[in-house]
C-alpha cells in the first residue's frame, strides 16, 4: 500500500561452500572444476548458483513462518559468479507488513551483486501454485517473445519437448546422487552456511509435516540428479552454467524419506554472445500420493566458447 514503510531484512556475510569440484558431464569436469573454468577465462571454479538460497531461507521464514517451506516460491536471477572464500550477504526488501512478494538481492563484500530476484508465497485464498509475476515468469516470457534464430550445441531441443525416462529420486540423508551431484543430503547439510532444525536429521521428525524438509537449495538436485534419462541432449563436450532458477513448493514441502517422481519438459529456449541456453520445468511427484509437489525451473546456459565444432562469426 501506498505509504507503508519497506522492511528490510538483512542476513550476516557468509563463505559458501563449494561441492562439485568432482562434477562430471559425460565423462568430462564441469564448470566447477578449476582447470576447466580457467579454459573459459574465469576467476575460478564457481559456486553452484542455489547455494545462494540458503542464506534467504531464515529471512523467509521470519516473514512467512511454515507457509514458506509448504508454499513459498525463490525466484532468482545470477548476475556473478562466487568462488570459494569470497563473503556473500542476502537481503530480502519486503514493500511492508502482510506483503506476499518481496525482492530478494545478494552481494559479495566489495558490493558485486551476486543475484536479484522474488521471493513469494501465494496470497490468502489464492491457489497453492498462484504466486503472480516471479522474477523468472518474467523473463521467460521475454525470452519466448524472441526464440534464436539458430542454435548449434541444443539444436536438438524444442519448446514443448517432454523428458523420455521417468526417474524417480528418494530424498534420503545419506542418499548418493551420481556424478552431477557427487554428494548426499548430510554433506550438502554439514556445509550450509545456515541451519534450520525442521532441515536436520535430528530435529526434522519436530517440523508440522513430522519428517525433515528438503532445503530448497536441494530441489534442483534432486530433478537433475537423473536428469540424463530425460532425452534432452546437448551437444558435447561442451560446459554449462546456471543463468536463472526457480524453486517453488506446491502446497507441501519435499519431505526426507520419500519418494518422488521427476515430470520434465522444455519450455523456452535462448541464445546470448557467449551462451545457447534452455529452460526446463521439472516438477516433482510424490509416488505415494501422485501429488505435485515442488516445481524447479531451471535456465541452463552452454558456453559456445566450450565446444569445440562451434562455428565462427566469420562461417556462421
Amino acid at each position: 500500500m501506498i505509504g507503508e514503510t519497506p522492511i528490510v531484512l538483512t542476513g550476516p556475510f557468509r563463505a559458501p561452500v563449494q561441492l562439485l569440484a568432482e562434477q562430471t558431464y559425460d565423462g568430462h569436469l564441469s564448470v566447477h572444476d578449476g582447470e576447466a573454468a580457467a579454459q573459459l577465462g574465469l576467476a575460478g571454479a564457481p559456486i553452484e548458483g542455489p547455494t545462494h538460497f540458503t542464506q534467504f531461507e531464515p529471512l523467509l521464514a521470519s516473514l512467512w513462518g511454515e507457509r514458506w517451506f509448504s508454499h513459498g516460491c525463490i525466484s532468482s536471477h545470477f548476475l556473478a559468479m562466487v568462488v570459494e572464500g569470497e563473503e556473500v550477504q542476502a537481503t530480502v526488501t519486503s514493500p511492508g507488513p502482510g506483503a506476499t512478494t518481496v525482492r530478494i538481492d545478494a552481494a559479495k563484500a566489495d558490493g558485486t551483486p551476486v543475484l536479484t530476484g522474488t521471493a513469494s508465497v501465494p496470497a490468502a485464498g489464492a491457489a497453492d501454485d498462484d504466486h503472480g509475476e516471479s522474477e523468472l515468469s518474467a523473463r521467460l516470457a521475454r525470452h519466448n517473445a524472441n526464440p534464436p534464430e539458430r542454435l548449434v550445441i541444443l539444436d536438438q531441443l524444442s519448446v514443448g519437448q517432454q523428458g523420455g525416462e521417468t526417474a524417480h529420486v528418494l530424498a534420503d540423508f545419506d542418499e548418493h546422487y551420481g556424478d552431477l551431484y557427487p554428494f548426499t543430503l548430510q554433506r550438502k547439510l554439514d556445509s550450509m552456511t545456515e541451519t534450520i532444525s525442521w532441515q536436520s536429521r535430528d530435529g526434522g521428525t519436530d517440523s508440522p509435516w513430522g519428517a525433515a524438509v528438503v532445503p530448497a537449495e536441494m530441489l534442483s538436485v534432486l530433478t537433475g540428479a537423473h536428469s540424463k534419462g530425460s532425452g534432452f541432449k546437448v551437444r558435447q563436450p561442451s560446459l554449462g552454467l546456471f543463468i536463472d532458477l526457480q524453486v517453488r513448493t506446491l502446497g507441501t514441502p519435499v519431505l526426507v524419506g520419500k519418494t518422488y517422481r521427476v515430470d520434465r519438459d522444455i519450455v523456452g529456449l535462448g541464445e546470448s554472445r557467449r551462451t545457447e541456453s534452455y529452460w526446463t520445468r521439472s516438477t516433482l511427484v510424490d509416488v505415494a500420493t501422485d501429488q505435485a509437489c515442488a516445481e524447479v525451473l531451471l535456465h541452463s546456459g552452454v558456453f559456445k566458447d566450450s565446444y569445440p565444432d562451434y562455428p565462427s562469426d566469420e562461417s556462421a
